[in-house]
């Protein structure tokens, strides 16, 4: 886009947008209020994660931690545990490290600046935007993706959102929209109308309410913009975990803080190298990484889950461990628990449905396939 728009066609926009949002917005739990602290809450889970999902989050993360006080206070076990599910952990592990700042360092007042936004963990360009707009008025703009698409195809911008100093042009943008009366309100009307209406396919042309002035909708090109360059091939990764049984406790580890599901407990094992059988390394892993000999070991199946770039497949064991102790290598922390209390730990997407794989399947057929070979290998264990 060579040029900005007109303030004149800035402002027809501003008040075509704020009069459809006025009749069309959904109604969401923290349209309700403008206290920051839920605000910030609230655009923290809906980072990659659908409205309908983090509605019920929402409401029991605000049941527990009613302000920046009571987060700050928290147990960081705590957090991951009402977090459990959501995903994208580090956002609860960024959360409760920026409460802290805001108690330590701010009176227990969150900054009303964007600027002032941004020196928080966690908190970025966007979040910034969004709490300073919509909690404070501040005339700051966001830019999600949602936002991209509307003013890619308002505005005919028809360069690769990758290309150097196009997202840029698309903040200018934002900026330029959000000078004016009810700025939270204005983005919120963006994002709701990318979410609603301008979406990626099929686009309701017709029940937008900037059809006359859309450049994408004049051209008859929506559905091809925004321009984005091809995602990375997604990678297969192959692992294997371990219901780790000894005298009726089963074996759960912690990951160290930092990197993929850092912090968060799960089935002990690891992923597997090229050409290396599943059992081998369920063996391998246990021994490297907790100093465990394994005995008798049974397959109960294989769960699969998508992060942003990996696809893991992971293939759950049973198994009992013979007599040692645990001495951990790459594992934060570990704990033998009555397998009723395994749930309840905060766990990532992966252990979840491992652990939903190993409640579907019969206990007691794998219980006494485990006896039988035990008492053949002369093992007393359970």
């Amino acid at each position: 886009m060579s040029s900005l728009p007109s303030r004149r066609r800035i402002e027809r926009i501003r008040v075509r947008l704020l009069d459809w949002y006025d009749v069309h917005k959904r109604d969401l739990p923290w349209r309700h209020t403008r206290d920051p602290y839920s605000i910030w809450i609230s655009e923290t889970m809906l980072q990659q994660t659908r409205v309908d999902t983090v509605i019920p989050y929402y409401h029991r993360f605000l049941e527990c931690f009613p302000d920046v006080r009571s987060l700050a206070s928290a147990d960081l076990e705590d957090v991951y545990g009402l977090w459990t599910g959501l995903g994208y952990y580090s956002r609860a592990r960024n959360l409760h490290a920026a409460a802290r700042s805001v108690v330590e360092d701010h009176g227990g007042e969150l900054p009303s600046d964007a600027e002032g936004l941004q020196g928080l963990k966690g908190i970025g360009r966007y979040t910034a935007g969004a709490v300073a707009s919509i909690a404070f008025e501040r005339p700051e703009p966001v830019v999600d993706g949602n936002v991209v698409r509307v003013l890619s195809r308002l505005f005919g911008v028809r360069a690769d959102v990758a290309a150097k100093g196009v997202m840029e042009s698309f903040w200018t943008l934002a900026s330029e929209l959000a000078r004016g009366p009810r700025p939270g309100d204005l983005n919120q009307a963006l994002m709701e109308l990318g979410a609603t209406t301008c979406t990626p396919r099929r686009p309701l042309c017709l029940a937008c309410p900037l059809q006359r002035s859309c450049d994408a909708r004049s051209a008859g090109d929506a559905e091809e913009l925004p321009k984005k360059t091809r995602k990375p091939k997604v990678k297969r990764v192959e692992g294997v975990a371990a219901w780790l049984e000894r005298r009726g406790k089963v074996l759960a580890v912690r990951r160290p803080e930092g990197g993929l599901l850092g912090g968060l407990w799960e089935l002990p094992g690891g992923d597997v190298e090229k050409g290396e059988g599943a059992e081998v390394c369920l063996r391998r892993q246990i021994g490297e990484r907790l100093g465990l000999e394994i005995g008798s070991v049974v397959h109960v199946g294989e769960v699969e889950h998508l992060f942003t770039h990996r696809r893991l497949r992971l293939r759950v064991f049973r198994c009992h461990a013979d007599a040692g102790r645990v001495r951990r290598t790459d594992y934060a922390d570990h704990r033998w628990l009555a397998p009723s209390r395994l749930a309840e730990l905060p766990h990532g997407g992966p252990t979840r449905k491992a652990l939903a794989l190993l409640g579907e399947a019969s206990d007691e057929p794998h219980r006494a396939r485990l006896r039988r070979a035990a008492r053949s290998e002369g093992d007393a264990h359970p």
